[in-house]
């Protein structure tokens, strides 16, 4: 049966509708864990679903930029901005290079800090700093890194947290790649050299090559679980974009943070992220890590292929494009089950502001109020039953369909449904458009209220009566 609605032109209140922005976030309630029932998202131990999505920015835990020292940055003010586009999600960024000289930098490098290890010298490292000493860990780190999750749990958001950091030393341009790294034998006190075979980017120290660098990196780890353990709103990453060379590497750090975690309080997801250059997304899918980034290989970009639960998918833009994305991404990514994130050029160091930017943050704020709105436990990717392929459902009960290039859409219903609620939301304008309650069954047209991209939200349809 084919029936056209006709629905109420007007932005309406929260009875039924959206909360506003500004009412955002909830707290954690347990370590978060994979969903037993549904596997494309994370539970805390409720039972209900978490929607992970937010915006994550280079320099939210190190200090980094011109220096030395370099700008130190307004993390509660960063927050904040977090907290008001609704997301509940960060990468807490590490640097494992002291200094950078990125293109455009290379006469004006970049610096980063703190570090995990003291720098107790007598003598100088190559940036100019004291050595490291290997031995000892710098207390001060590791109190700013359970600071700022802290500070992140208090606002209801999700932090990862990245354990290492291999971008930088690929292609950070010479000298400062390897030169500033910890491991450089010139840069320590201990002896370590994590380049054994002496060129200018030192990558080994992301393999198995050299097991003393391996015995120091994990003794950082466990200081890390340490120091972070007991609080709920964790998650691991364990190294952005270092190439394919480290799989070995980062499959062992996996089980490894496991392995620790494993006689601790408590247990939390661990992640591993594309490999650039080089990665597949295979790799991720096999590896023992409980959730994945990928890169845009099959779609991830335009037409994200609908997760299928083998991973919690952490769906980043830094990962698809460097610099990219819109809200119809973040749109589709959600309706295939997806957990969207943007990284974010916050101080617009490489893109200008834009209101393309601004259209990321606010669709990933939409598409969390819908995610907590919904019984997300429940609902899974289901594309044959609309007409746009851009269906979660929980058939019989709920359904989120999206229709990005406007018009009329069909969402195909059990035979016995008779009734229900349906509401528009109106992606552009970001509000709700118009509800109205429907009758009757089986395929069903429906006409949007306006033009543009369109969100049908429909729920509780009950049985026929008699």
């Amino acid at each position: 049966m084919v029936l056209r609605l006709t629905v109420i032109l007007a932005v309406l209140a929260m009875g039924g509708a959206l909360a506003p922005l500004a009412q955002a976030g909830e707290p954690a309630r347990g370590p978060l864990q994979v969903h037993p029932d549904n596997p494309r998202y994370f539970t805390d131990g409720t039972g209900r679903a978490i929607y992970l999505t937010g915006s994550h920015t280079w320099m939210d835990f190190k200090d980094l930029g011109p220096g030395p020292p370099p700008p130190k940055f307004d993390y509660a003010d960063y927050l904040d901005r977090m907290r008001r586009y609704n997301h509940n999600f960060i990468r807490l960024w590490t640097w494992e290079l002291s200094r950078y000289s990125y293109a455009g930098t290379k006469d004006n490098p970049h610096y980063a800090q703190p570090f995990p290890w003291q720098r107790t010298g007598p003598s100088k490292a190559l940036d100019g700093g004291l050595r490291f000493d290997l031995t000892k860990f710098d207390q001060a780190y590791f109190d700013r890194l359970r600071e700022r999750i802290v500070q992140a749990r208090d606002r209801g958001i999700y932090v990862s947290v990245m354990l290492f950091e291999g971008h930088g030393m690929q292609f950070s341009e010479p000298p400062w790649c390897w030169d500033s790294h910890p491991f450089h034998a010139k840069n320590n006190i201990n002896g370590i050299d994590g380049n054994p075979n002496g060129d200018a980017r030192g990558t080994e120290v992301h393999t198995l090559a050299v097991p003393e660098v391996t015995r120091i990196q994990e003794s950082y780890v466990r200081k890390v679980i340490d120091t972070v353990n007991d609080l709920d709103n964790v998650l691991y990453e364990i190294s952005n974009e270092t190439g394919d060379y480290s799989t070995e590497w980062q499959y062992h750090m996996i089980r490894f943070v496991k392995q620790v975690e494993k006689d601790k309080p408590k247990q939390h997801p661990v992640g591993m992220t594309f490999q650039y250059k080089g990665g597949r997304n295979k790799t991720l899918l096999d590896s023992p890590a409980d959730w994945i980034s990928p890169n845009s290989s099959g779609g991830y970009r335009d037409n994200p292929p609908a997760a299928d639960g083998r991973k919690v998918i952490i769906s980043d833009t830094d990962h698809l494009w460097g610099h990219g994305g819109n809200r119809d991404w973040v749109w589709k990514s959600f309706l295939r089950g997806l957990n969207p994130i943007y990284m974010d050029d916050y101080l617009n160091w490489f893109t200008k502001e834009s209101p393309v930017k601004d259209e990321i943050r606010k669709a990933m704020g939409h598409t969390l109020l819908y995610a907590r709105r919904m019984d997300l436990a429940k609902m899974t990717p289901q594309n044959e039953l609309a007409s746009t392929a851009y269906c979660l459902a929980a058939p019989g009960s709920e359904y989120l369909v999206y229709q990005p290039a406007g018009g009329p859409l069909t969402v195909t219903l059990p035979e016995q449904s008779k009734r229900g609620s349906v509401e528009w939301f109106d992606v552009a304008k970001g509000e709700v458009a118009g509800q109205e309650t429907v009758t009757a069954g089986d395929k069903r047209e429906f006409e949007p209220p306006a033009k543009g991209a369109m969100v049908l939200y429909m729920k509780a349809l009950d049985r026929a009566t008699d």
